[in-house]
């Protein structure tokens, strides 16, 4: 009503519409003021702040900016008022709380000096014992504090490096919302601690704490004497004596959780020895071969750095993975189901050969195929494919299956296919035995055409390395997987008896999903074992682990 009668008035003034409008619009502002987040406010600050903070577009909320531009809207939205200072210019109670959580952010394996911890600590340090603080200090030590917590905070939800720098075959995406700088904003003098931004996915926090472990035993001194004990005796064969001692000190040191037991086949010894073989990630040979004592031999301090590298590979990911996904760890070979963090299946898996690496995504399960064709994809094509109709002709063709088509669906002959015109033709096989793709395929639509699905190189699944396919991941145990999706998870009455009487008829049959299953492939070199409760390291087998580690450090 207020600015109704004004505009009558102004009107009968003859004052223009522009000027009212103005005159709105500094009434707003005025009125949208609000305190400081740390409910300390000074004049002097907000001034300083003014002429030294060049405005920012605010209207980009949940995107990352830069953490020099979250600065300036984080200040800006707050009319420049003070986030981490009280009275005199000294520090607040948040401002202890975010320095504390920046040490505390050397166990997720970031050097807290990575946000100039030590002269954040000398300014408060100054700023809490001077009585007459300068305004120049009060706006370095809270822009300081400001920068360091949107840097921590990113790097705890996004990662400190870019996953392509160093991985050209991580294509996961974390589509998490970045709201930190709305966080600090809208505190309303409550501290938002970093640990808001911090993966909640529970591989992350066993990382964090054997990160913590192991830190803690690149002090032990006993260790380090018998790991030196054992790099002096550095050998290949079947150690006795002393030496012996020194290595299963070292493992009982590694693995305190392993327990032996007394029996007539295997010794204690043999046990310790093969539980750290698991567990280290070397492969299973049951003897102290180089490769187990190169690893018996490695010192706690390059450890971490292993740890360190496989948590920035979980920050690359999405923050929350939800109560229900199936997750692939490529190096270690194996698939997780998962509900309600428990593993509801989990099974062996064959991924791709180094040559034809498996890359690391996030895709959801959109549908089960039973008794799938196969359409044999650009990579097979050229390198199995061509050399074999070359070699072979149409007697490959026919040992694989596999008929070939024009681009109007008509057949096509062996004879009329060579390596200038292989590409113009499709290629399938058509479903039963000995389709490539088995009796069952799990579809995730992405643009790498990577999926799960049966094989009938069913002997690949004892094997300890299995790192043998063209890219795909070949399941161990597919239709135990599909009858658990479609009636455990979809409700359906689908029993193995359905499904074996499905795949009789040797028709392709899909069954789409209401429930789209969140699938995570990744490549870790440190993840959980079966029972989740302890961290068991797995062979680089694509040798990805060295360049972000030399990254990261």
């Amino acid at each position: 009503m207020y600015l109704i009668r004004s505009f009558k008035k102004f009107q009968r003034l003859g004052l223009s519409l522009s000027l009212l409008t103005l005159f709105v619009i500094s009434c707003g502002r005025e009125h949208k003021k609000k305190p400081s987040p740390s409910g300390f406010s000074d004049e002097v600050f907000t001034q300083e702040l003014q002429t030294i903070l060049k405005p920012v577009d605010t209207s980009h909320v949940g995107k990352f900016r830069s953490v020099s531009e979250d600065v300036r809207y984080v200040y800006q939205s707050d009319d420049y008022q003070p986030i981490w200072l009280k009275e005199n210019f000294s520090s607040n109670e948040a401002a202890g709380k975010l320095i504390a959580e920046l040490e505390d952010m050397q166990w997720d394996g970031i050097n807290p000096e990575r946000y100039h911890l030590s002269a954040i600590k000398k300014l408060k340090e100054k700023l809490d014992t001077t009585k007459n603080n300068s305004i120049k200090d009060a706006v370095a030590f809270d822009t300081g504090m400001t920068r360091s917590y949107l840097a921590a905070a990113h790097d705890l939800l996004m990662g400190e490096i870019l996953p392509k720098t160093v991985d050209s075959l991580w294509y996961h995406i974390n589509d998490t919302t970045w709201n930190a700088p709305q966080l600090l904003v809208n505190s309303n003098g409550v501290y938002p601690p970093l640990n808001n931004f911090r993966s909640t996915v529970p591989t992350y926090a066993l990382l964090r704490n054997e990160y913590r472990r192991y830190a803690d035993l690149a002090h032990d001194s006993a260790l380090s004497q018998a790991i030196d004990t054992v790099q002096g005796g550095y050998l290949a064969g079947h150690p006795s004596g002393e030496f012996l001692e020194q290595i299963n000190k070292v493992i009982r040191t590694e693995l305190p959780w392993v327990q032996t037991v007394d029996t007539d086949t295997v010794s204690k010894e043999k046990q310790l020895l093969n539980a750290y073989q698991v567990y280290s990630g070397v492969p299973h040979t049951g003897k102290f071969d180089s490769t187990t004592l190169a690893r018996l031999s490695t010192p706690p301090a390059s450890i971490l750095k292993k740890i360190g590298a496989n948590m920035e590979r979980i920050r690359w990911m999405q923050r929350q993975f939800g109560s229900l996904y199936l997750i692939v760890d490529v190096p270690l070979m194996e698939l997780f189901l998962r509900r309600n963090d428990s593993n509801a299946m989990h099974m062996r898996v064959v991924v791709g050969k180094p040559e034809r690496q498996t890359p690391s995504l996030f895709a959801t399960m959109a549908n089960v195929v039973i008794n799938p064709p196969w359409g044999v994809p650009s990579t097979i094509l050229k390198n199995d494919v061509l050399p074999g109709v070359q070699k072979s002709g149409k007697s490959y063709l026919n040992k694989k299956g596999i008929k070939v088509y024009d681009r109007e669906g008509h057949r096509v002959m062996a004879s009329g296919i060579n390596a200038h015109n292989y590409r113009r033709f499709k290629y399938k096989q058509d479903p039963g035995d000995d389709n490539a793709l088995g009796y069952v395929k799990f579809n995730l639509p992405n643009p790498w055409d990577i999926y799960l699905h049966d094989t009938p190189h069913r002997a690949d699944f004892v094997k300890n390395y299995r790192a043998l396919s063209s890219g795909c991941i070949r399941v161990q145990q597919p239709q135990e997987m599909a009858v658990y999706i479609l009636s455990e998870i979809e409700k359906r009455n689908f029993t193995q008896g359905k499904l074996d009487t499905i795949i009789e008829t040797e028709k392709t049959r899909w069954e789409f999903l209401k429930t789209k299953i969140p699938v995570h492939i990744a490549y870790l070199t440190a993840f959980e074992d079966t029972t989740g409760k302890h961290i068991q390291f797995v062979r680089d087998i694509y040798h990805r682990d060295d360049k972000l580690i030399s990254a990261l450090n």
